[in-house]
């Protein structure tokens, strides 16, 4: 069973801002709800995507690819949590 659900969101916007709006919707051919729906929503996923990426100068990346060809050894702190994890979490 499929159940598609419409939700509303209202915006209260000056009249110029409207017109501007109004314009672009036509000039896509698009209705001015599904122009600002499909905006919003491109916006939105630019938005997320840009916080799921991991930003690194090229000495930073330089680091972090050393340390994954060559990992230094185990420290007494992680060492420790190690067993901790094997005496209370398995």
């Amino acid at each position: 069973m499929i159940v598609i659900s419409n939700e509303r969101i209202t915006a209260r916007v000056s009249e110029q801002i409207k017109q501007t709006l109004i314009a672009a919707a036509d000039l896509t051919g698009a209705t001015l709800n599904q122009f600002l729906v499909q905006a919003a929503l491109e916006k939105a996923e630019l938005i997320i995507e840009k916080d799921k990426l991991i930003h690194l100068s090229k000495n930073d990346a330089q680091v972090f690819f050393d340390a994954l060809e060559n990992p230094p050894e185990p420290n007494a702190k992680l060492l420790k949590a190690v067993n901790h994890y094997r005496a209370h979490i398995k």
